[in-house]
């Protein structure tokens, strides 16, 4: 059976939700903690393909204060700026992230992460 993975911020309440509900199922998790250890720009770029999202924005966290300060703008935010910046500041990553068998989805809300399974 292909491994699931989860990118993981074990102080975040949906990524600690989202992976309570793959064990609830059953399923064997590898869970990644992406703070610890980070992503770099090729994993990020195959992540966003994985995702399958409309704008690079969907996989961040632009409310963060590291968002202002790695000198982004909403509006002309270009996908390798975005992957630079996630290298740079992890925590700008959305989360949880579940991928499974070359698709990912982010657990916002939990229950998404069930449609790639």
């Amino acid at each position: 059976m292909e491994r699931i993975q989860i990118l993981h911020n074990p102080r975040c309440s949906k990524s600690r939700q989202t992976l309570q509900l793959l064990e609830d199922k059953g399923y064997s998790v590898e869970v990644t903690e992406y703070l610890k250890t980070p992503l770099n720009q090729a994993q990020l770029a195959e992540l966003y393909t994985q995702l399958g999202l409309d704008t690079v924005l969907d996989m961040m966290r632009p409310k963060e204060a590291e968002f202002k300060q790695a000198g982004l703008d909403k509006t002309t935010i270009t996908k390798e700026q975005a992957f630079a910046a996630i290298v740079d500041y992890p925590k700008l990553l959305e989360r949880p992230v579940v991928i499974f068998n070359n698709q990912a989805r982010i657990g916002r809300p939990p229950e998404a992460v069930l449609e790639i399974l």
